[in-house]
């Protein structure tokens, strides 16, 4: 299937690695041009490098006010047009309610949640019709993962801010989109795991709650991530689809 992607412009945030860094990977591979970023220069520089002359790369955290000019900017900058970003960034320290403080709260909200709505209100007033607003979000956003209560408490706020979304775009042609990833092997997911006093046998029984009994690749979370963000996709909109592998048993 031709996505409809080549000479599109996103900006994919959160993209030195893990899922923003393979959703980026696939947007190129089906001949979308990108701009990364991320807080660390150098990891920002050599994941544009990797990704080849369509992609650019951003040094800027998500939780910077200047964030959605900067990127914006680049994108015009750099390849004369945008037409769509992906919110990603990564995910939260881990801890229960007596484990988190109010500044990793703080911190939290800053870069996971306003950064977000920064960029997303930044986007809504740029794009044109056919243009899309995507945000990685999580399996918490439909119930809690245990150990986890910052990413808990955000996620599906978000959620709903991405849902209203949707409604007053929908009428301007510009869509709005949630991907949840389950538990896909990236570098945050192990990290995870190792938090365990036994993380195989942590991920053994992750496995086992999963309906086709292992986690993800990143690239298969990538995959669907340019899909929806593509012109191939241009009916969806105000979805949250999880990338799970069937570990979420409601419908």
């Amino acid at each position: 299937m031709d996505l409809g992607l080549k000479d599109r412009v996103y900006i994919v945030t959160g993209a030195t690695r893990g899922l923003g860094n393979a959703s980026a990977r696939e947007l190129v591979a089906d001949g979308a041009k990108v701009v990364v970023s991320g807080r660390d220069e150098k990891s920002v520089a050599d994941a544009a490098a990797a990704l080849g002359p369509n992609a650019v790369g951003v040094a800027v955290d998500n939780a910077d006010p200047e964030a959605p000019a900067r990127l914006i900017g680049a994108a015009r900058e750099h390849f004369g047009r945008f037409d769509g970003v992906l919110v990603s960034v990564g995910g939260p320290p881990a801890g229960f309610v007596a484990d988190n403080t109010d500044e990793q709260w703080q911190a939290a909200f800053e870069s996971v949640f306003l950064g977000a709505v920064r960029l997303a209100r930044a986007a809504s007033a740029e794009l044109r019709p056919g243009g899309v607003i995507g945000f990685v979000l999580s399996g918490s956003v439909y119930e809690p993962i245990p150990g986890l209560m910052i990413s808990n408490g955000l996620r599906p706020g978000l959620a709903g801010f991405a849902k209203s979304l949707s409604d007053e775009l929908g009428p301007r042609g510009v869509r709005v989109v949630g991907v949840l990833p389950g538990r896909i092997d990236t570098d945050r997911v192990r990290e995870l795991d190792a938090l365990s006093a036994d993380p195989a046998a942590t991920r053994a029984a992750s496995e086992s709650r999963i309906a086709l009994r292992r986690y993800g690749a990143p690239e298969e979370f990538g995959r669907v991530a340019a899909f929806l963000l593509s012109p191939a996709a241009s009916y969806l909109t105000g979805v949250m689809v999880p990338v799970d592998g069937g570990a979420r048993h409601g419908f």
